[in-house]
């Protein structure tokens, strides 16, 4: 793939649930190096986009090109899966640490058993980004000895440890308490700085504003408007994102 190639190509993408039609038609591209945040209200579509672009949901109709990885077809070769979760990370909402391991052991397991690395590589990768995200001295540390900003920054280094190409955040401060958020965006914004390509779904508008090189305004399964952060956020065309976004405010207000 060339480096001014789209990553992820999305044509008339379509996600139903049995009759409920939860994607209805997602044209975008995602180019490498973009940040785009994901916004929306609740139930519009937003994760299950993001769960597409890895796989973890099958799309219904349209196209899906992910890192020349055509996801449209009914199967994927275990090839292709593999190499898929190996250049996509994603980072959910409630962290999904396993609890018996240790901060090391979550951070090893995968690069083990994906990537064929030796115990000895994947332990010298995990410290490498376990330092990246502020938490080198957590290495030994079980998940339930960590506050919820630890959990969900040792989250995102296990994705780093994969070496991924894109990096897919769901709503990645949701389950924090407001005074956990910033290290954790912290985290995201360095990433972003240094060219990470990442898609990310989120309510954290100043994230959106200030980060981001495009958001996305998802409304019942449909893209209702796009552009660059601040004149999509400052003067949004669309009535209903005109009504989100007061929603947003008044709740930062309450």
């Amino acid at each position: 793939m060339a480096a001014s190639d789209p990553v992820i190509v999305c044509a008339n993408l379509q996600k139903s649930f049995g009759d409920l039609a939860v994607l209805q038609g997602i044209d975008c591209q995602i180019q490498r190096g973009e940040v785009v945040s994901i916004i929306g209200s609740s139930g519009c579509g937003k994760s299950t986009l993001l769960r597409c672009f890895n796989r973890l949901e099958s799309i219904s109709g349209g196209q899906l090109i992910v890192n020349n990885i055509d996801l449209s077809k009914p199967k994927l070769s275990r090839r292709d899966l593999l190499a898929l979760r190996a250049n996509v990370g994603m980072v959910f909402q409630q962290f999904n640490l396993f609890p018996h391991l240790s901060v090391l052991e979550n951070l090893c397991l995968a690069p083990v058993k994906v990537l064929d690395q030796s115990k000895a590589e994947s332990r010298e990768t995990a410290r490498f980004f376990l330092d990246k995200v502020g938490l080198s001295a957590k290495a030994d540390t079980f998940p339930d000895q960590l506050s919820g900003g630890q959990k969900q920054r040792v989250a995102i280094a296990r994705a780093l440890c994969m070496k991924p190409e894109v990096m897919l955040f769901d709503e990645p401060t949701s389950a924090l308490d407001p005074e956990l958020v910033g290290e954790v965006l912290q985290v995201m914004q360095q990433l972003a700085k240094e060219g990470m390509t990442m898609i990310v779904v989120t309510h954290e508008m100043q994230f959106a504003r200030e980060v981001a090189s495009r958001v996305v305004f998802l409304n019942k399964g449909k893209v209702e408007e796009e552009g660059n952060p601040r004149e999509v956020l400052t003067h949004p065309k669309s009535e209903r994102l005109q009504a989100f976004l007061s929603r947003m405010s008044s709740m930062l207000a309450a």
